[in-house]
């Protein structure tokens, strides 16, 4: 993992082939520094992979799939080894309760109940355990950072406490999604056909994630970006910090449904963290863009807006056609202009 490029040190041989002959119960797959992975290990963290793979992908480019998946796979065990090792050589440990804050805290930010993170787990086929696990390697990772970074740099908790003090508006009451990307650079020089590969290479990434590949290990693959190794995951990032439209992409409305709020209409908009917001005074629908290209944003809280995708825009539109010939449309009281 990137990673280890700062913090750590060690050696790893890989001696993957994905088909093994038949007859041999396990072997090395890798050594790292004086520990190894064997056959065993690697299929049995394999297996949820393979099942989604083997569904999801059709004829010859199933058996270069399974085979990628598997490498990518490898390398992720090879760091997380590496990482194990680490926290045994400097004490650095996360306990259970430190995980589960964590989840705790995912949960009370996203607004959602245990139960909803359950099934949205269960929608996207991930296992508590192993979600755990993965909030575990995180954590870890953070503290082998701050370990690192703290050996380096010597600032004392009275200047830390000046620093927020001053800049106290600038950690409170920001919304922030927790983002994965996969990255392709494009290239410097005005190259139509080098751009027209990139064009085609990330159309073909697309095509395996709808087909069900794990998007992590595909970011591990192919991702150009800095935090490929960890499958593309750049953490939790604050609105208007990216690019319009990542963050577009990031804050998004997914469904509407018209209901009735004390006697009058009022147009309900389902997020894409399950929340639900009722447009009206507090929760403003705003027009961007032009005639010709629309955007329709959802007052969210605190600044945060919610941009309409295309299938709930097009209820919003005929809900608006349905009820009047102006293109504006009324909640809990407020009518709303849907033209720039």
């Amino acid at each position: 993992m990137k990673i280890g490029k700062a913090i750590l040190t060690g050696t790893a041989a890989i001696f993957l082939c994905v088909s093994a002959q038949a007859g041999v119960a396990d072997r090395i797959v890798a050594v790292v520094n004086d520990e190894v992975i064997t056959l065993s290990e690697l299929n049995n963290a394999f297996e949820p992979y393979q099942e989604r793979v083997t569904a999801n992908v059709q004829g010859p480019d199933r058996e270069k799939a399974l085979g990628e998946t598997k490498t990518t796979l490898l390398n992720r065990m090879i760091d997380n080894l590496l990482m194990e090792q680490e926290s045994r050589k400097t004490g650095i440990t996360v306990r259970n309760e430190e995980v589960t804050e964590a989840i705790d805290d995912m949960q009370k930010q996203r607004k959602i109940s245990p139960d909803e993170f359950r099934k949205a787990m269960q929608r996207e086929g991930i296992t508590l355990d192993a979600y755990r696990n993965d909030i575990r390697d995180q954590l870890m990772r953070m503290k082998l950072i701050r370990r690192d970074i703290k050996s380096k740099v010597a600032v004392t908790d009275e200047e830390i406490g000046e620093y927020y003090r001053k800049h106290r508006e600038d950690y409170e009451g920001k919304e922030a999604v927790r983002i994965r990307q996969i990255l392709l650079l494009l290239p410097k020089e005005e190259n139509p056909a080098a751009k027209e590969k990139l064009r085609a290479d990330a159309d073909a990434i697309h095509k395996r994630l709808l087909n069900g590949e794990p998007f992590e290990l595909l970011a591990a693959k192919f991702s150009q970006g800095p935090a490929a190794a960890e499958g593309g995951d750049i953490g939790y990032i604050e609105k208007g910090m990216i690019h319009a439209e990542v963050e577009d992409a990031a804050f998004i409305a997914t469904d509407m449904v018209v209901r009735e709020e004390n006697g009058s209409a009022a147009l309900a908009f389902r997020l894409h963290t399950d929340e639900l917001v009722i447009a009206g005074p507090d929760h403003a629908i705003i027009a961007r863009g032009d005639a010709e290209t629309p955007a329709i944003y959802l007052g969210v809280r605190r600044g945060l807006e919610a941009r309409l995708n295309r299938s709930t825009y097009q209820q919003l539109a005929e809900y608006a056609l349905s009820h009047s010939d102006d293109w504006t449309v009324s909640s809990m009281g407020e009518t709303f202009r849907l033209k720039p």
